[in-house]
């Protein structure tokens, strides 16, 4: 892997009196994302004195830290000190998590309009987006709905307009050019293309969500009768 963050590539911004947002990037890539994930990986091994919480996204990362503590200057000296470390830093081999798909019908009520907008079959969206490699970019919205990149530009598709109330828990869906797993049931405005059985967010467990920032995920195919068998026995499953 390639693309190490340097310094003068970070671009700081002042968000509140008490945050620190970060710059990586002008553009959703995977070489941002990389350089975020390297500077996670240095700030979990060296953390930041006052610095209470970070919370990363496509292209930056916000850092809020205890004003009573420390500074804005303070916080951005150390920062660029470990990003200086970050050339050369290996990040772990990510971790593979297949998710398996119940596509269109009533689990998927947009598949239809998709297919359509794009000029595709239902069998063609489907090969498309379980065909791809995505990656974890990001966990954000509700707890455990993780931001994928890598949907293939030929499903690109503007979310609706006017949002769901409620989406089910499992939908795979398409927002613009994202892809993402409704780990709760929540309001939501994207495009709603299949579902898995699978549970995705269990706030009970040591590890709460099913995915984590880095992970490769592949979505697989199935009949809605495997669906119902795997509702049926869905344990949850690190």
């Amino acid at each position: 892997m390639s693309g190490d963050a340097k310094p003068f590539e970070v671009r700081f911004q002042l968000a509140s009196d008490q945050s620190l947002l970060l710059h990586f990037g002008d553009s959703i890539s995977l070489m941002t994302h990389l350089r975020i994930a390297k500077f996670l990986k240095q700030i979990s091994e060296n953390p930041i004195a006052g610095v209470v919480n970070i919370q990363p996204a496509y292209m930056s990362v916000l850092i809020k830290f205890d004003l009573r503590t420390t500074t804005h200057d303070a916080v951005e000296s150390v920062v660029r000190e470990r990003l200086r470390r970050i050339e050369g830093l290996k990040l772990p081999a990510p971790r593979l998590r297949e998710i398996p798909v119940c596509y269109g019908g009533e689990f998927g009520p947009d598949l239809q309009e998709v297919a359509e907008l794009h000029g595709l079959a239902l069998n063609e969206v489907v090969k498309l987006h379980s065909n791809a490699t995505y990656t974890v970019y990001f966990l954000g919205f509700v707890p455990g709905f993780a931001y994928l990149g890598g949907l293939p530009e030929q499903l690109a598709t503007p979310r609706l307009a006017t949002p769901r109330k409620s989406v089910p828990a499992g939908s795979v869906a398409i927002g613009g050019s994202q892809t993402g797993v409704y780990p709760s049931s929540t309001p939501g405005g994207w495009r709603i293309i299949g579902r898995t059985p699978l549970r995705l967010f269990d706030p009970s467990a040591a590890h709460a969500s099913f995915f984590e920032l880095g992970d490769e995920v592949r979505f697989k195919p199935i009949s809605s009768e495997r669906f119902a068998r795997m509702a049926l026995q869905s344990k949850w499953q690190h």
